[in-house]
């Protein structure tokens, strides 16, 4: 069993940056990639970004450019860096961890195996 814990959500302005925190517990070697994912009232959830064990990384079109992943398996910990926060940046962050070792699609994470409690993150204008 793995269990996934988020940190580092808070209120910032536009243009600050967050780094938000996934702890990772219990069979990390079962974990072949890991997603951040996030969701706006009245949206559906979205994957902002994914990394696989091998360091594969892909991001939303929406935040490439300005957010990063990054895993660091010694400290059983993943990170979102995330620059240029925008207003629209605003929702609920999730952390994910999947067993398959693919990076995770575009989507709402149907297929992650494991999920953190979230993080709110509010940007304003």
């Amino acid at each position: 069993q793995v269990q996934l814990v988020e940190s580092g959500g808070g209120l910032v302005q536009a243009g600050g940056s967050l780094r938000l925190s996934c702890g990772v517990s219990g069979s990390i070697f079962s974990i072949n990639a890991m997603g951040w994912y996030r969701q706006a009232p009245g949206k559906q959830r979205e994957l902002v970004a994914g990394i696989t064990r091998g360091g594969t990384t892909n991001y939303a079109d929406s935040v490439k450019g300005r957010f990063t992943i990054s895993g660091d398996n010694a400290k059983r910990t993943a990170f979102l860096q995330m620059d240029s926060l925008k207003p629209e940046d605003t929702a609920v962050y999730y952390c994910a961890a999947d067993k398959r070792g693919t990076i995770p699609p575009m989507g709402g994470g149907a297929g992650m195996d494991y999920w953190g409690k979230g993080t709110l993150v509010t940007v304003s204008s």
